[in-house]
């Protein structure tokens, strides 16, 4: 076993539990020393590919020479000063840029913190603000974070045992899920779905009182699933007809990882709000709140920000990673790489019946597994082999869904064909050992 044969890893993994709290989640006992690109390598110098990406932040690769260059250099001239005591040109050219590549509306603003959690929270306060009203409404599946009201947002129950009593007028509603088994459309879903929601404004909460609708158009943390766009352009007349507030959780999402800028641009409409983190960064803790000018511009000085938000040091991280996501032309490899996982998930799908569903946007792509091909009976302890067998033969996967079914892919879009084709084999290799299926199905050439 992995853990074993490395006593440097093991080492390290057993300090760690002597020392940091148990609360903070450890999906494996692997190390990480250094990285470059799409591979990590362990305390023990055991190369490892990347299809975690640190949970979807690495979109531009480890350890970039760019945006390393930009934090050092940033480094030298200032580190913190904090925006609330002085204005930084570090700040406003990130928001300038934001603003830029995100129009929401004719004016557009733009606020920096620092997690996608702060983002949230942020953004629902804004909402709160602009409409003076408080309820909020979310949905089955949802990730918004792991702060209180994060949390209350969040939707998958292990996430949040113990921590209540949670945030006040918050409503859930189910996503709008289409699944391959069920033989449903995105229109049959989307119509009933939008009629879900225009009958909980007349039984559960008064659209009168609800500040803001909040989804992840992609769902991270709840398994990929992806909105019809029938229903998010219903939603969009339905948030315009009472005046709410749509909210675009663009964490996970955003900055290329679905083959565009935004995951809103692949539906053809706008939200009030957006939330970004994860990618945006480069590495370094960063996010922003976007949205219309009409909407952020309706809010009490000093009610938003923080200490940290808006770091220069992470503002110029940031801004030298859209630089190469632009000269690298990320998103289009994002859509080339999302094809070629697509097309290698729909040949292993046809060999083997424990994987019930496929399904992702761009390069965000997952695979779902049932007990013997039933789509009723999520099989998360499959999962968990599939991982740790991926662990044991150098890639990393991690699992997501509510029921832990799901096996997510990550990648730093960076990752060279070869590569992305070496991780899959490994990845198709641990399914076939765990599903009595003949060794890899086929390779992407």
């Amino acid at each position: 076993m992995l853990e074993n044969s490395m006593s440097r890893s093991v080492d390290l993994v057993e300090r760690r539990n002597r020392v940091v709290c148990s609360g903070v989640g450890k999906l494996s006992d692997l190390t990480a020393a250094t990285a470059q690109g799409s591979e990590i390598t362990d305390a023990d110098g055991r190369s490892f590919i990347d299809f975690a990406g640190g949970i979807g932040v690495m979109n531009v690769g480890h350890s970039d020479a760019e945006v390393v260059r930009a934090i050092q250099q940033q480094a030298e001239k200032l580190l913190h000063a904090c925006i609330h005591v002085a204005t930084y040109e570090p700040y406003l050219e990130l928001c300038e840029k934001l603003v830029e590549l995100f129009p929401h509306g004719e004016r557009t603003k733009a606020m920096l913190v620092n997690t996608g959690a702060e983002a949230v929270e942020n953004a629902i306060k804004i909402a709160r603000q602009a409409t003076g009203r408080s309820g909020i409404i979310c949905f089955t599946g949802a990730f918004h974070g792991r702060t209180l009201l994060a949390t209350t947002l969040t939707s998958k129950v292990n996430y949040k045992l113990g921590c209540g009593p949670f945030a006040p007028e918050v409503y859930r509603l189910p996503y709008p899920v289409v699944r391959q088994h069920r033989g449903e459309t995105e229109q049959e879903v989307s119509d009933r779905e939008l009629g879900r929601l225009r009958a909980a404004l007349r039984d559960t909460v008064a659209p009168e009182g609800v500040a803001a609708i909040i989804l992840e158009l992609v769902q991270g943390e709840g398994g990929f699933n992806v909105v019809p766009k029938a229903y998010l352009r219903g939603l969009r007349d339905i948030c315009d007809e009472h005046g709410i507030v749509l909210i675009v959780d663009e964490v996970q999402t955003g900055f290329g990882r679905t083959g565009r800028w935004a995951a809103y641009e692949h539906y053809d409409i706008t939200p009030d709000l957006s939330t970004w983190a994860k990618s945006m960064g480069g590495g370094l803790p960063i996010s922003a709140v976007i949205g219309k000018a009409e909407v952020m511009d309706r809010v009490t000085p000093g009610t938003l920000g923080g200490t940290y938000g808006g770091n220069p040091v992470a503002c110029a991280g940031a801004l030298a990673t859209i630089r190469q996501f632009q000269s690298l032309n990320l998103n289009q490899r994002a859509e080339h790489a999302g094809n070629r996982i697509r097309a290698r998930f729909e040949t292993l799908a046809n060999q083997v019946k424990e994987i019930t569903d496929i399904r992702g946007l761009g390069a965000m792509m997952a695979l779902e597994f049932s007990v013997a091909g039933d789509p009723t009976k999520p099989a998360a302890d499959l999962v968990k082999k599939v991982i740790t067998t991926c662990l044991e033969n150098g890639l990393i996967v991690i699992p997501a869904g509510v029921n832990g079914d799901v096996v997510r892919i990550l990648a730093p879009l960076v990752i060279s064909d070869a590569e992305l084709d070496r991780g899959l084999d490994i990845l198709e290799d641990a399914i076939a050992s765990h599903t009595n299926q003949p060794a890899r199905v086929g390779s992407g050439g």
